[in-house]
């Protein structure tokens, strides 16, 4: 295993020219891997400042905020910036129609009206560290599969343990390239995160779905929160007596502002890439996975954005959910466009043709690769029939909240039988769906729900074949004669658990009113489904998705080896890593030349009062006739908005803070344009280019447009 870890680093440095741009790498390994060639684009930062565990450095002011996406520290009092689209559930979760944050924008002038969010956490990294062979201790060639898992699993159980014992710190491990490599990540959680600062949503949305992915970009994407800590700084629970976070490093914010060609990184927690997909892999994301969740999605999309225009209870209740809904079927939209457009498939053959032929010089491993490509392909072509099914249940009859509902009481009868048959409590299990069934009714736009329920029916039955289908949906679907309008509106009519009357009566005696569950259409609609999913369609799907990993474990190992002209950053995983490049445009297409920054100018220019996407409120308007900028406008007298760069970004990467040669901070990272969303399978440098919020724009709103010059006071501006 040493000889491997040491292949790994050996390929890097041997492969290693001038790489900016492309890659997502590991920050504990920078020294050997990046710091020569981040200095010569232009990189004044050691690497021992990037990332340290001997000292304070900027790894120490990056967070993965809650579960999907970055934030930055910037002030010695445990202020946080990150996105308005990460920070939009917390903003959503305190608005009503008669304070209607999203709408208008939340500020706290003071510390006691910062707003308390539960569940909402910030992670900081304390340490990585290789454990390859510790992972891969005692691992026997002659392993089954399940013998490997649980070997891997237990074997990483201990490290971590052993890695956060008499600490109050938490550690977890992950595979990287396909589990040829383990990092063991300690981390420092906190939990009483709190808002500060959201600025309306036509400034934090400015441009709405309609220029999501989207360059040229004029969209204030940030909004700003508070780590507290327990008076020794430690992490601790929600209190009132909780007082702000001390960190061991804060950014500097720099308003010098930037040029074309300037070094940049960005630092946070991508979500996923699958950058060594084999051709086949690529096809069935581009041809089958890709286009059934963008149909689906824009069909839910439609519908939603009905009912959300006509009340505006249902806009605030929906705001989150369909914001996301919206973001990643314009994302897929984008990718598969990408990947047709790039030729993505033919291009992995010739990669895959290379690879071959580079194999060749040792027969054995030529005859293995031979078979093992001819595999890929047998089973992606089984494994697509599987995925497609999935694809539906995920993106379409979970999509309907009362299909989604209907769970939590398959969860309870079986927890209901559980107690029966071994005296065991139910309670928690029915705790839990009381809290579900107040949310539901709460929250949920019934007809627009009955609606999503009839339109999702209707792709279900036309985008699968009768051999795909559930059997009791198909034989449903063909008692009412394919009129799935009347269909779920009989379903919904007679459900007792959606009727919130019917279903508090069952709920004050589960034990008593079992049959009432188990017979009631919606949940028989849903215990069926699952039922079939459960038996038919998960299992082969999960045999093709371990075997695959199995595959791609070896096949990756191989590239390790051969494909010497490669530099092999690891797929994203949610993990902290830095990508680096310079600010600069770009040209996508054929006459069309992308500057490499926005400015206000391009807000007004779009403004529209007929269109909700491109309102301008007066007091931004008022603010740009006096060109009133202060200290934030560039040399020009202009006041920027957003730039784009050449940094190698993905979901999980939004609310990163995007730096400067000399890491200080310049942007925050909220997006990619349109022609490089293909980026998380293949990156094409020439088009790829993600997309920042200039920091001085940030400062302007908070400073000149919503009047808290005193949170600028925290900060510390370099100018």
């Amino acid at each position: 295993m040493k000889k491997l870890v040491l292949s790994l680093v050996l390929v890097f440095t041997s492969t290693f020219a001038s790489i900016a741009d492309e890659g997502m790498w590991l920050p504990y390994l920078l020294k050997q891997l990046n710091e020569k060639d981040m200095k010569k684009n232009g990189c004044k930062l050691s690497a021992e400042d990037i990332y340290s565990i001997n000292k304070s450095s900027l790894k120490d002011a990056i967070v993965q905020f809650g579960g999907g996406c970055t934030g930055e520290i910037i002030s010695d009092k445990g202020l946080l910036l990150t996105n308005h689209h990460c920070g939009y559930s917390a903003v959503a979760s305190h608005s009503t129609v008669e304070k209607d944050y999203l709408t208008h924008g939340f500020w706290a002038m003071n510390q006691s009206e910062e707003l308390p969010n539960q569940g909402l956490t910030a992670t900081f990294i304390i340490r990585m560290e290789d454990v390859t062979e510790k992972i891969n201790k005692n691992l026997q060639a002659y392993f089954s599969p399940v013998q490997k898992d649980s070997t891997l699993k237990a074997n990483a159980k201990e490290l971590e343990l052993e890695a956060v014992k008499g600490t109050h710190y938490e550690a977890f491990t992950r595979p990287f390239y396909y589990g040829n490599m383990y990092v063991l990540f300690v981390t420092e959680v906190f939990k009483d995160v709190r808002l500060v600062g959201a600025p309306p949503s036509f400034i934090g949305k400015f441009g709405g779905d309609t220029d999501n992915w989207v360059w040229p970009r004029h969209t204030g994407d940030f909004s700003i929160f508070r780590i507290y800590a327990g008076k020794d700084n430690k992490p601790a629970e929600y209190s009132k007596d909780n007082v702000p976070y001390v960190p061991r490093r804060s950014l500097n914010i720099s308003i010098k502002g930037t040029e074309e060609g300037d070094f940049t990184m960005v630092y946070g927690f991508p979500g996923r890439t699958q950058e060594y997909l084999f051709s086949a892999g690529v096809d069935m994301l581009m041809n089958v996975e890709d286009p059934v969740k963008v149909s689906l999605r824009e069909k839910r999309l439609g519908i939603m954005d009905k009912f959300m225009k006509a009340d505006d209870q249902t806009r605030i209740n929906y705001a989150p959910n369909y914001a996301s809904v919206a973001n990643y079927w314009k994302k897929w939209l984008g990718e598969m466009t990408g990947l047709k457009q790039s030729n993505a498939v033919e291009k992995k053959k010739a990669w895959e043709k290379d690879f071959l032929t580079q194999v060749a010089t040792n027969p054995e491993d030529s005859k293995k690769f031979n078979e093992l490509f001819a595999e890929f392909q047998k089973i992606y072509e089984e494994y697509a029939v599987y995925n497609k099914q999935l694809s539906y249940l995920n993106e379409g009859l979970f999509g309907v909240n009362a299909f989604a509902y209907a769970r939590n009481f398959d969860k309870l009868v079986n927890e209901v039988n559980k107690s029966k048959a071994k005296k065991t409590d139910f309670k928690k299990e029915y705790e839990k769906i009381k809290g579900e069934y107040t949310g539901y009714h709460k929250y949920t736009n019934r007809a627009m729900d009955l609606q999503l329920m009839i339109a999702m029916l209707d792709m279900y039955d036309k985008g699968l074949g009768k051999q795909q289908k559930v059997p009791y949906i198909d034989s449903l679907i063909i008692a009412y004669e394919g009129n799935t309008e009347r269909l779920a509106k009989d379903l919904f009519q007679t459900s007792a658990i959606l009727d919130k009357e019917k279903v508090a009566k069952i709920l004050e005696n589960p034990e008593g009113n079992l049959d009432a569950i188990t017979k009631d259409p919606m949940y028989v609609l849903y215990s069926k489904t699952i039922s079939y999913y459960n038996t038919s369609v998960r299992p082969y799907s999960s045999k093709y998705e371990a075997r695959l990993n199995e595959m791609y474990k070896i096949y990756m190992a191989g590239q390790l080896k051969y494909m010497k002209g490669k530099q092999f950053y690891p797929d994203a995983n949610s993990t902290m890593r830095l990508t680096y490049g310079k600010i600069k445009g770009t040209k996508p297409r054929d006459g069309l030349i992308y500057n490499y920054y926005t400015t206000l100018d391009g807000i007004m220019e779009k403004e529209n009062p007929a269109i909700d996407d491109y309102v301008v409120f007066p007091r931004l308007k008022e603010l740009y006739a006096k060109k009133d900028y202060g200290q934030y406008a560039d040399k020009n007298g202009k006041l920027r908005v957003a730039f784009i760069a050449a940094n190698h970004t993905t979901g999980g990467n939004s609310g990163s803070p995007v730096l400067n040669a000399k890491g200080e901070l310049i942007g925050t990272n909220f997006d990619r344009a349109w022609e490089g969303t293909m980026s998380d399978v293949m990156y094409n440098p020439d088009i790829c280019r993600n997309i920042s919020l200039d920091i001085r724009y940030t400062l302007f709103v908070i400073d000149k447009y919503a009047g808290a010059g005193y949170l600028i006071n925290e900060m510390k501006l370099v100018k």
